[in-house]
């Protein structure tokens, strides 16, 4: 599907961000953007040669010159604060030198000029306990995923704004305006993640709805059975945890003080949606990190090698396994009793796979063990349908 006209530029400058430092296939790189290889090599060729204004349809002259005055540098650096009010003296200094920017100051420089114009924001005196970072060692290993608190829209009611970012690099893979926090929003909105940056190895989400499921005898919701179809695992961050997603938690922070706090009333979606995507380049492309010592989240993410399959095929299992299929009600019926495995598999097949103990089965849903069955175990003939999925927590 073609891009609109006001974010082509934006998908421009992140195709070549992702194809510079690309480790896979540069046509399927070219795919995932609806691109031929011939434009995103004419792409490349252009950046290579004037940057980010070489990807605009029409040349401009730069906005940066190498021999600027103190004073001009003033301006610029006070420019970009206003662009940025809640970036201090480092992230501006890095962005300026990202930007070319030639005799740039030091950061306490910038912090003093930022105070002489009056454009410090008093931190607030709050007392920060030890803390230890954490991340994981490549790009999609990771996703988290999350809503940040709705907006209130004066045309089209509520705005849920869904989160995903990517563990290791800190990219923001998707900031959505959705109109609820339901099952099949969410599942669209994952799928066109998918198909833009490949499929993680797993996403961690919080306990709520629609990530975990309301049956206490199971832990897989119809989310996280979804996502096992297409070969991701869902987890779960600890109950009443919220550091678990210390990274999505900071990544609303920054989003709440660069863009919600700034705009005073949000007309419909469609506003919340430039916004949010205008929001979400900087963030991956402009704006210094941090935690990643000053770059930006784009220059340590590469697309996913697992691409979003086209169609969703049925579980396969091993030659020995016993397959049932899930009833609607959610139980198996196996050597004459009724077991519960859970609503979320309603439809689907499930594997019971023997091991090496007599009447010991481990249990399976596509290539993941969701629970497991001693028929030995002396409370199993005390139920009408004892659980399975409820031995296995699928965190």
């Amino acid at each position: 599907m073609p891009w609109p006209i006001k974010k082509l530029l934006t998908m421009k400058e992140e195709f070549v961000t992702l194809a510079r430092q690309r480790e896979g296939s540069f046509g399927a790189l070219c795919q995932r953007y609806g691109i031929s290889r011939a434009c995103g090599y004419k792409w490349l060729r252009r950046y290579e040669k004037a940057g980010v204004e070489g990807l605009e349809e029409h040349s401009r002259r730069p906005h940066h010159h190498p021999h600027s005055t103190s004073a001009e540098i003033e301006e610029c650096i006070v420019e970009l604060r206003q662009q940025n009010p809640a970036w201090g003296g480092r992230k501006l200094r890095r962005r300026l030198l990202d930007l070319g920017q030639k005799a740039v100051p030091s950061a306490s420089t910038i912090t003093e000029i930022l105070r002489r114009r009056g454009l410090l924001i008093r931190p607030l005196n709050i007392p920060l306990g030890p803390w230890q970072r954490f991340e994981h060692l490549a790009p999609n290993d990771l996703w988290q995923m999350d809503f940040k608190a709705p907006l209130q829209t004066l045309r089209c009611g509520l705005c849920h704004p869904l989160t995903i970012l990517d563990d290791h690099s800190r990219f923001s893979l998707q900031l959505e305006p959705c109109h609820n926090q339901r099952l099949p929003t969410v599942k669209e909105a994952l799928q066109s993640s998918f198909e833009r940056y490949g499929l993680p190895r797993a996403i961690l989400c919080d306990n709520g709805v629609p990530w975990r499921g309301a049956d206490s005898a199971c832990a897989f919701s119809s989310l996280g059975v979804w996502l096992l179809r297409v070969g991701v695992e869902l987890w779960h961050g600890r109950p009443y945890h919220p550091q678990t997603q210390g990274k999505e938690e900071r990544f609303h922070r920054t989003l709440q003080a660069e863009v919600l706090d700034r705009c005073t009333a949000w007309l419909d979606h469609e506003h919340c949606r430039s916004h949010f995507e205008a929001f979400r380049t900087r963030y991956n492309l402009h704006r210094p990190h941090e935690a990643l010592n000053l770059a930006v989240p784009a220059s340590r993410y590469q697309p996913s090698s697992r691409p979003w399959p086209e169609t969703l095929s049925l579980p396969q299992y091993l030659q020995g396994d016993e397959v049932r299929l899930v009833r609607q009600k959610g139980e198996i019926k196996f050597r004459g009793k009724l077991y519960y495995v859970g609503q979320a598999f309603a439809g689907l097949e499930v594997a019971l796979r023997p091991t090496d103990r007599d009447g010991y089965f481990e249990l399976f849903f596509a290539w993941k063990k969701i629970g497991a069955l001693d028929l030995n175990d002396p409370s199993i003939a005390q139920q009408y349908r004892p659980p399975l999925c409820s031995l296995l927590n699928p965190d």
